[in-house]
């Protein structure tokens, strides 16, 4: 087994040649790492902060959803746990801003396998990403049944909802809005999501034109 400064060397070299590395390989590295970073068959990604705005809504989808799933077996998790999704040529793992599980993996590991709901804050920097290649990957998960991608800019989430024809994508507009979970027997008002939440452009978007 490698010493935990043999697998920093390791990480780092391949952060800076874009070498591949294992799944172990980035865990182990992950555990002790201070910034986080996502894997993607092998390569490895390094995340960006995110602003206040992004925090306030990730923490208000985590609260109210912690909140509506008190005494049920189902659980929400924040963006400090790792979602594991296994395709049949490569793995990936993806830091979530919020999810929720009802089948958990055990309390030892350090990502879920199973999330029924995943949700990821939109921004200009990773708008692309959550729309395509993690939606692409969320979507393969088999106990996914709701993906959720929250806009900062105004009240609009887009959700991907299993159905027995497929995914199927549905859009909810305005802070009079409901999205109902049925699985979950529980719904989440985009009035608790944007609470506190002052709405306008991305602050990206705006340094770009600066």
């Amino acid at each position: 087994m490698k010493s935990s400064l043999e697998l920093e060397k390791t990480f780092m070299n391949a952060l800076k040649q874009n070498e591949l590395i294992s799944p172990g390989e980035y865990l182990a590295r992950e555990l002790n790492s201070t910034v986080k970073h996502e894997y993607v068959g092998g390569v490895v990604y390094a995340m960006s902060g995110a602003r206040n705005r992004h925090h306030r809504i990730a923490t208000n989808v985590t609260g109210v959803l912690f909140n509506l799933l008190r005494g049920h077996r189902c659980e929400v998790y924040n963006s400090d746990t790792k979602v594991r999704i296994q395709l049949p040529t490569h793995s990936r793992f993806y830091y979530p801003d919020a999810q929720v599980v009802c089948q958990s993996n055990p309390e030892g590991d350090v990502f879920q396998d199973s999330p029924a709901v995943v949700v990821e804050v939109l921004s200009t920097s990773t708008r692309r990403v959550d729309q395509g290649e993690k939606r692409e990957g969320y979507l393969t998960i088999p106990a996914l049944g709701l993906y959720l991608m929250i806009e900062q800019e105004q009240p609009i989430v887009v959700a991907y909802r299993r159905t027995e024809e497929g995914f199927v994508r549905e859009l909810f507009q305005g802070l009079e809005a409901v999205i109902s979970i049925p699985t979950l027997k529980i719904e989440l008002s985009l009035a608790e999501i944007y609470e506190r939440v002052e709405f306008g452009p991305d602050p990206e978007d705006v340094e770009e034109q600066d």
